[in-house]
């Protein structure tokens, strides 16, 4: 059904805040003029026994992550960059159960699947599969990952879309008030705390009565370093900007240490892997002086996947990271269209396959996020001391120094889809 510009209500958004632990969220707020009060039965998860290739999920969601990566690069150089794709890809995702023609296309076209080889079906379930690994449990790290609709109390949606909802992505489904906006922020704040253990505490805020719907997806991700570095190692440092500016920076150390290492002459960089305890790990890439804007140009799917196969054990007798804490924060609405996704922000928008209704669009897409790297892994806060440094007395000793600009993604073990990815021009700017 096709409504008139005074029928329809353009406020739905689609926020997301990241953190490191990672703690991410991707609240979509929809909004139209209501419904018949409704709620739907969600039924129990099924497993429809069709053969999904997941390489190919893989492969598309490190495309969408270094495409998305280098639109926000253009936007933002010389700065910080961090956001988790893999959040921004479940939750466009998620949304695209409700879409339809040529909104539908162009999501699954900017997530960068090839639709003559993919069917949506196909797309949907490869997402239930990652979602389904990334959960199994784990003693030794915390990576949980989810999604919640809060749903108005009046608001009827398709039982397709709550089937769907609930089989594929895992939603949980909750009843809201929205008439009462104070009460709905409090309802989702205290869910988003309670999933991210107290790290998010205020994500939604300035909801207005006409919102129908908040779509939240979450990632939380808590881990130690395999090797961890020794706080007493940790020893002011500098930092280089660039040719004429440094930084002075915590530094973390390692010594005599076996890391898996990559030295791509190809591309002018360095690769190695930190892994933590458990089924992730850190792959760290250093760019040569003044090389950093051709390894960006250079990201692939196929690079990183070079990468991760290249890997070999090498004994580095120094190793330095800085010690940091960093941010991201990015209104995608504006960044996205880039990418081919234009239709879903606009009022020709065509979301019926959630309420039946073509009432819907989306008007925001805001992301941030926030990493914090220290000796002990995700969460250790220790004081900095000052080492001093006597000269090696090894011949040629292996020394790698993360002391310039650097690229920075977590990934499970055996996976290609990245829960965070960064660039660490600065670490001192928050």
């Amino acid at each position: 059904m096709q409504l008139s510009a005074q029928g329809r209500v353009e406020t739905m958004s689609l926020l997301l805040a990241l953190g490191l632990l990672v703690a991410g969220f991707c609240p979509a707020i929809f909004c139209h003029p209501g419904g018949p009060a409704a709620r739907e039965t969600v039924p129990e998860d099924r497993d429809n026994g069709m053969h999904v290739d997941h390489l190919r999920l893989a492969s598309s969601n490190a495309d969408f992550a270094f495409s998305l990566y280098k639109q926000l690069a253009l936007k933002a150089q010389n700065k910080n960059i961090l956001f988790s794709p893999m959040s921004v890809s479940t939750a466009l995702a998620f949304v695209s159960l409700g879409a339809r023609n040529t909104t539908l296309t162009e999501i699954l076209q900017g997530l960068k699947f090839n639709l003559t080889e993919t069917p949506e079906a196909e797309i949907h379930w490869s997402f239930q599969h990652v979602l389904r690994t990334l959960q199994r449990p784990n003693d030794r790290l915390q990576l949980s990952i989810g999604n919640a609709l809060f749903i108005h109390d009046q608001l009827k949606l398709l039982s397709k879309f709550t089937e769907d909802a609930r089989g594929l992505y895992a939603a949980e489904t909750i009843t809201t008030n929205f008439q009462d906006p104070t009460a709905a922020e409090r309802l989702i704040n205290d869910f988003v705390k309670k999933e991210t253990q107290g790290k998010i505490s205020e994500l939604v805020q300035d909801l207005g009565s006409t919102t129908m719907m908040v779509l939240v997806n979450y990632i939380f991700f808590k881990a130690k370093w395999k090797m961890p570095f020794d706080p007493r190692d940790t020893f002011e440092s500098s930092f280089y900007l660039n040719k004429r500016e440094e930084v002075q920076v915590p530094m973390m150390s390692l010594e005599g240490q076996h890391i898996p290492y990559f030295r791509d002459e190809e591309l002018s960089c360095t690769v190695v892997e930190l892994p933590y305890t458990g089924n992730a790990s850190a792959l760290l890439i250093l760019p040569d002086k003044g090389k950093m804007r051709s390894v960006e140009a250079a990201l692939l799917p196929e690079s990183l996947r070079r990468w991760r196969d290249s890997l070999q054990p090498r004994r580095i007798d120094e190793f330095y990271l800085p010690k940091f804490s960093i941010s991201g924060d990015y209104q995608l609405e504006s960044i996205l269209p880039e990418l081919g996704i234009r239709e879903v922000f606009s009022p020709e928008a065509d979301l019926s396959g959630v309420t039946g209704a073509q009432d819907l669009q989306v008007s925001q897409i805001f992301h941030k996020a926030v990493l914090d790297v220290a000796e002990k892994g995700t969460e250790a806060a220790a004081a900095t001391g000052i080492k001093f440094i006597l000269t090696s007395g090894k011949i040629d000793p292996v020394i790698l120094s993360f002391n310039r600009p650097f690229l920075m993604a977590i990934l499970p073990t055996g996976m290609d889809n990245t829960l965070f990815l960064g660039k660490v021009t600065n670490p001192k700017q928050a």
